[in-house]
């Protein structure tokens, strides 16, 4: 794995869930953050070489945004407590940002079995708004110097733990892009989760409100459209006529609050344990 100071992995969880994070088998050489809600941690054992970052309030994106403010490596994985690192994978990972000078690698995750979680690119793929709807946080890793240079940040509107439960990653991956930075998808593995995730969930109506509302607040003026190539694509996920047509003609946007958007904790409004 690459020099100290290289790679942080931030692992996002909630105080009741943090039993679940391994943190066997990470080399001395890499950061581990621990962004924590919902209470406070012990740091012994295994902890002791972590860095616990409480964060204030609920929604995963917070977490993510006080990653991005607090970690001290030059690249950043995301992580969640049920997420097992590939580190081999993420070392070729930063091989790539470091090859190319973008900002952003997305790579592939393994569902308990040992196979893809979803279909992947199979070559080296450009980023853009049409083909990262499908990305997950911990499949994520992005070069912070660019990142906090063009001050993007996860929207905490979206996110695990508010009411729009989904789209986060990939507005920020649009985010990105549109500040000028760069992002490839890599057939890399960056880690296994669990099959089941936010992201593979279609099945209530605040399912496919947050995939709607995530793509107005990602295309604005022309989400209709892409409301519509994304509905007809997964028309069979709706499970029935009705919540299509209900998802096709949804139109609202997030709530429009910018200090909620971009609420995050820096190095200095937080205590680390």
């Amino acid at each position: 794995m690459p020099n100290a100071t290289v790679l942080t992995i931030a692992y996002s969880t909630m105080a009741a869930r943090a039993h679940n994070i391994s943190l066997t088998g990470t080399a001395p050489d890499i950061e581990v953050l621990v962004c924590v809600q919902g209470g406070s941690l012990r740091c012994d054992g295994e902890w002791a070489r972590a860095r616990v970052i409480p964060v204030p309030g609920t929604g995963v994106a917070k977490s993510r945004n006080a990653s991005i403010e607090c970690a001290r490596g030059r690249y950043l994985l995301f992580g969640d407590d049920d997420v097992a690192v590939n580190f081999p994978g993420v070392a070729q990972g930063i091989r790539h940002l470091q090859r190319t000078g973008h900002a952003l690698a997305l790579g592939q995750g393994l569902d308990p079995s040992g196979s893809l979680r979803k279909r992947y690119p199979r070559h080296v793929t450009p980023l853009t708004p049409f083909n990262s709807a499908k990305a997950a946080t911990y499949e994520m890793l992005i070069d912070l110097s660019q990142v906090r240079a063009k001050g993007v940040r996860f929207d905490v509107r979206f996110g695990a733990g508010t009411d729009l439960h989904l789209g986060d990653e990939y507005i920020f991956i649009v985010d990105l892009l549109r500040a000028g930075l760069s992002g490839d998808a890599v057939p890399l593995i960056f880690g296994t989760h669990p099959r089941v995730s936010s992201g593979t969930q279609w099945g209530s109506p605040a399912d496919s409100h947050a995939r709607a509302v995530a793509l107005n607040r990602v295309f604005g003026r022309w989400a209709p459209f892409a409301r519509m190539a994304f509905g007809l694509k997964n028309a069979t996920k709706f499970g029935s006529w009705r919540a299509l047509e209900t998802f096709l003609t949804n139109n609202e946007l997030p709530p429009a609050d910018a200090h909620t958007r971009w609420a995050a904790v820096s190095p200095g409004s937080t205590s680390e344990r």
